[in-house]
């Protein structure tokens, strides 16, 4: 993705707050506000030219997805929208939430799960990159898997609008708004957050979970609400364990009771730039953590076959959640 230099201000600034959650809103404020593009061409793999263009489809086929009862996005005017980028598939302006499952062979289920969220700055959503090939490969792990199509800012209808560069609007605030403010903007993802993982609890012996073993990936914006689910939220989701791919790692507040954090962003990544320490005040915490730092690999890396290291994230992922004993039932004492 692309972000205007006004989004770097922002994560610059949001590291002297002690609150968790006004990192995280103060970061989505600035992500709201602007305009937000896919993966560059720089930070994309190798592809064709042709496939770089923003390219309207279909909404495709999604039998399985559920509406998380969360209502429309007050005031929406336009309708879900869906593209094509480097291969990938793309939503915008989804209205309505839904939740898509992508349940293990019961025989392998370990019993573990992973609410997976795209990035895409609250505008769009990876969901192909970013959501869909993460849950297919987890389930592959026996690991159930979840993937949280939350609702967005409005953009343009016309894709063409959206696709546009533009410059912004204004500089950014010389101060953050009131916490209560700020807490807004992420308000109806988090509420989409709430209701997933009560979906998943609600269904949980159908579905072969355990209840008490459902966690959370995130990814840029995804990784921001993954945070805020896990530290602020103020419902039911409580997260066993969480994943933040090349989200903020600015200094947070940790609770004593913080879930396992699993961290990984590229040295060249654009809009985040070198700050651990989310890293640090977990460890500071003693709550555990594991924090992967790769020379390349741009943002937005996700699941695309990169020539980089970055795309090891995975399978490291993967092999921790089995030192957390996630991939194997849990052993009745």
């Amino acid at each position: 993705m692309t972000y205007p230099a006004c989004a770097m201000t922002a994560v610059r600034s949001c590291r002297r707050f002690e609150k968790p959650l006004a990192s995280v809103a103060i970061l989505a404020a600035f992500l709201l506000a602007q305009p937000v593009r896919a993966q560059s061409s720089k930070q994309a793999p190798a592809t064709k030219a042709s496939n770089d263009k923003m390219t309207a489809i279909e909404i495709p086929a999604q039998p399985d997805a559920i509406e998380l009862g969360t209502g429309p996005l007050p005031g929406a005017t336009a309708p879900e929208a869906w593209h094509s980028q480097y291969g990938s598939k793309f939503a915008r302006n989804v209205v309505v939430a839904t939740l898509r499952p992508f349940l293990p062979d019961p025989t392998k289920a370990s019993g573990a799960a992973v609410i997976v969220a795209p990035g895409g700055g609250f505008r769009t959503l990876s969901m192909e990159n970013e959501g869909w090939n993460v849950a297919r490969r987890l389930a592959d792990q026996g690991v159930a898997a979840f993937v949280l199509k939350y609702r967005l800012n409005q953009t343009p209808a016309d894709l063409d609008a959206f696709a546009r560069p533009s410059r912004p609007s204004g500089p950014p605030p010389a101060k953050r708004p009131p916490p209560g403010e700020m807490a807004s903007r992420i308000a109806p993802q988090l509420a989409d957050a709430n209701a997933a993982f009560a979906l998943v609890r609600a269904n949980a012996t159908k579905w072969h979970v355990d209840s008490d073993r459902i966690g959370m990936i995130g990814f840029s914006a995804g990784a921001m609400l993954t945070m805020a689910t896990a530290l602020n939220n103020k419902g039911d989701a409580k997260p066993a364990f969480i994943g933040n791919i090349y989200g903020p790692l600015g200094a947070v507040e940790v609770p004593p009771d913080a879930p396992p954090l699993f961290a990984a962003i590229a040295a060249d990544d654009p809009l985040f730039p070198t700050n651990f320490g989310l890293v640090e005040n977990w460890r500071k915490a003693k709550r555990p953590v594991e924090f992967h730092y790769y020379e390349q690999g741009g943002h937005g890396f996700g699941m695309y076959p990169k020539k980089t290291t970055s795309t090891g994230w995975f399978d490291a992922y993967v092999r921790w959640l089995g030192m957390h004993g996630y991939l194997s039932p849990r052993t009745q004492s």
